[in-house]
């Protein structure tokens, strides 16, 4: 299967990344903290090696021995875990879930660094991240001038006219969602042209498009609210970079259309799957944009600096979003949260990841309705915004998964194929 492919070459592949980002700065580890600094390199890359092997050899998974806050809930999961094998021996990395294990090694991957100071603030995956944004430098140049363009006449547009940028923008912030580095194992997935001429190519390749039914609610959301005061949307985030702009760029629309009246994303509290959106990513992606010596990435950069200190862009991050549970335990492992989300008009789910969660990740029938494989998790209307890179998909037409299996046999993993899949909740 594809989860046996991604635990046997990719997820070695992505410790071997980290060990070696960790020797190369191990210099620069020296030059800040001294011999401590390197002490802790050496002890970081020996526990990321022990995990390297204990993967490739199928070893049984362990209880976490941090003291991380965490830590309780993840071992937890892992008695869960074994109640589940029926006493069929431990849990291991080959004869478990793909999704429990996979998440479970970049939690591992954290505790290297935690457990390690001076050097536990360390991501082993900012470079990436950081590369990913540089070599997508044409395609974000590209957005923000078009953005900025729409942005002079935006109060003019027709409701039809707004309706359509809606959907152009929505569809930037789908097809972004290929820009995925733990997908490709951390080797370049940087968006080098502007999205926005193919996307009438792209159209096709949207199995479920529900941008109708978002369009509705946002515009409903309006008068429904009259009587309370603000129309909220939040976004689950993915992958920063490319993706993370093409996010930004939709959730200033949605104020400056007045679609919206605050934006609130979810980002991850810890590095994650190699190019999620951490605290410092988002700060750091707004910094950069700032700074550019491109005026409208510069203009956008600065408005959204705005937004922040406005308090009509809020950033929250979660300790729930980068534990092993599905969303359908949300509300029972992580009440606050759940509670918050209830509070939205709208969430937006980016990527795949998220999808995974919200579907149990399990091998369903394509035809089963999106309702239903959300097993009861409805805290508001939500929609995912996601391109298929496992074999999770639900609320297909009949035939309609098979009649793409017939020609393409790796269509739920290329990225190529996406969802706008829209679900009202209750």
């Amino acid at each position: 299967s594809f989860a046996y492919f991604t635990i046997k070459d990719r997820l070695p592949q992505i410790l071997t990344r980290a060990i070696d980002t960790l020797h190369r700065h191990k210099n620069e580890f020296f030059e800040e903290h001294g011999e401590k600094g390197v002490e802790a390199e050496k002890r970081a890359i020996s526990f990321l090696s022990k995990l390297r092997n204990e993967l490739q050899t199928d070893k049984p998974v362990t209880l976490l021995e941090d003291e991380l806050p965490d830590a309780p809930l993840w071992n937890q999961y892992l008695d869960y875990q074994r109640n589940l094998s029926n006493g069929n021996g431990e849990p291991s990395w080959f004869q478990s879930p793909w999704l429990y294990v996979e998440c479970y090694m970049y939690r591992r991957i954290h505790a290297a660094l935690a457990q390690n100071p001076p050097i536990d603030n360390f991501d082993v995956f900012k470079e990436g991240k950081a590369q990913n944004f540089f070599e997508s430098q044409e395609a974000i140049t590209a957005l923000c001038t078009y953005f900025q363009e729409l942005l002079k006449n935006i109060k003019d547009l027709a409701e039809k006219q707004l309706q359509e940028e809606l959907f152009k923008l929505l569809q930037v912030s789908l097809w972004g969602n290929k820009c995925d580095l733990s997908f490709s194992a951390g080797e370049d997935s940087s968006q080098k042209s502007s999205p926005l001429q193919s996307l009438e190519n792209f159209l096709s390749y949207i199995l479920v498009n529900d941008m109708e039914e978002l369009w509705s609610l946002l515009v409903n959301a309006k008068t429904r609210n009259t009587g309370k005061s603000n129309v909220r949307v939040d976004i689950i985030l993915d992958n920063a970079g490319f993706e993370l702009v093409s996010d930004l760029v939709l959730a200033d629309f949605l104020l400056l259309s007045k679609l919206a009246d605050e934006v609130h994303f979810h980002g991850k509290s810890i590095p994650w799957y190699v190019s999620d959106t951490t605290k410092h990513d988002f700060n750091w992606t707004i910094r950069q944009l700032q700074s550019a010596n491109h005026m409208w990435m510069s203009r956008c950069g600065m408005n959204w600096e705005g937004n922040l200190k406005k308090g009509v862009w809020v950033y929250h991050d979660h300790m729930f979003w980068t534990l092993p549970h599905d969303f359908s335990s949300m509300a029972e492992v992580a009440p606050d949260l759940y509670a918050d989300l209830q509070k939205s008009d709208l969430l937006l789910f980016k990527g795949d990841l998220n999808y995974r969660k919200l579907t149990g990740d399990r091998k369903w029938e394509y035809t089963v309705p999106f309702h239903q494989a959300l097993n009861k998790f409805h805290p508001a209307p939500l929609c995912s915004l996601r391109t298929l890179k496992s074999d999770t998909q639900v609320g297909l037409k009949p035939g309609q998964g098979e009649k793409i299996q017939a020609s393409e046999p790796e269509w739920m993993v290329s990225g190529k194929y996406g969802i706008v899949q829209f679900d009202a909740g209750l």
